[in-house]
């Protein structure tokens, strides 16, 4: 079956799709409409799997309250270019400087779930002079991260066996891709609350997700996300990135939490108190690992809460 186009992502709504050339690529962003010029800018950037989409609900409510929201699809996924390197932590946070200067910013305030809060992480501690503040969905500190997936039990079940897998070569992109991205939906389900897999909204999600990952050169690309957070462990550079993450940040962070993710634990979050003493943390009741998806309205209200004590 012929992959979906790239351009089969940019779906119509009350926003405006645009092309920012920043750190070498292009990158597809989605600008909510109605924002005042001169807004503060709040940019949102998704998780493994996941596209720009996924941040429907707080984009046009961010937008709303008076700030210039845009989400992106990051580095190899959706309609952004999807080049064979640049899947480091390094370049990703460069990918997301480059996006505030391009849209003419001296300063953002981020927001990211998953693998995407791990790139505001990044970002923060590499660009501090770019960050205002830092908003993330079930994604802790990667140091946490690291460090809980070597001792505790809990997280190690819940993180290796897919993380591992991923690893090998070829294996993992023609599963993601078979059956018409079946394997996605499969993620998903075991991953999220079971309120939202009854909802009217969820088989919408599904198939978009399903059809995302079929585009040329997706499946690769997020999967390259996972190959280097492990094989650069062992590396100069992966080295040299956990040594620059190893810092106490300032700036003020939000933890958005699903009260039932299985596969971000609660205690790996709150070992994250050692790198953002400030933080706070936000549980979300009956929702999963797609907090600001399950529940958007609650994930929407605490990121408003935050961004107005900024």
């Amino acid at each position: 079956m012929t992959p979906p186009d790239p351009s089969t992502v940019r779906y119509d709504g009350p926003w405006t799709h645009r092309d920012i050339h920043a750190n070498g690529i292009r990158l597809h962003a989605v600008e909510a409409h109605g924002t005042a010029p001169g807004a503060p800018l709040v940019v949102f950037i998704h998780g493994f799997g996941d596209l720009w989409w996924s941040w429907r609900h707080q984009l046009t409510a961010v937008a709303d309250a008076g700030y210039r929201a845009v989400a992106i699809d990051l580095r190899g996924y959706g309609d952004t270019d999807k080049p064979p390197r640049g899947y480091d932590g390094w370049t990703l946070a460069a990918d997301v400087a480059g996006l505030i200067r391009a849209l003419g910013y001296t300063e953002a305030v981020l927001v990211g779930h998953a693998d995407g809060g791990l790139v505001c992480w990044a970002t923060a501690v590499l660009h501090p002079q770019l960050v205002r503040a830092i908003a993330v969905v079930d994604s802790p500190h990667p140091i946490s991260l690291r460090d809980a997936a070597l001792r505790d039990r809990a997280q190690r079940k819940a993180l290796l066996p897919t993380f591992l897998a991923y690893q090998l070569p070829w294996r993992p992109e023609r599963l993601l891709v078979r059956d018409d991205g079946a394997e996605i939906e499969r993620l998903v389900r075991i991953r999220s609350g079971s309120d939202w897999q009854h909802s009217a909204e969820f088989r919408e999600v599904i198939d978009r997700l399903r059809s995302a990952v079929r585009i040329s050169g997706v499946a690769h690309c997020s999967l390259e996300y996972q190959r280097w957070a492990f094989r650069s462990q062992w590396r100069p550079d992966g080295r040299r990135f956990m040594k620059a993450m190893d810092v106490t940040l300032t700036l003020p962070v939000l933890q958005m939490h699903g009260a039932l993710d299985p596969y971000v634990m609660a205690a790996t979050l709150r070992r994250c108190v050692r790198h953002a003493p400030g933080r706070v943390i936000k549980f979300i009741d009956g929702a999963g690992h797609y907090a600001h998806q399950e529940k958007p309205d609650d994930v929407t209200a605490a990121l408003l809460d935050f961004t107005r004590t900024l």
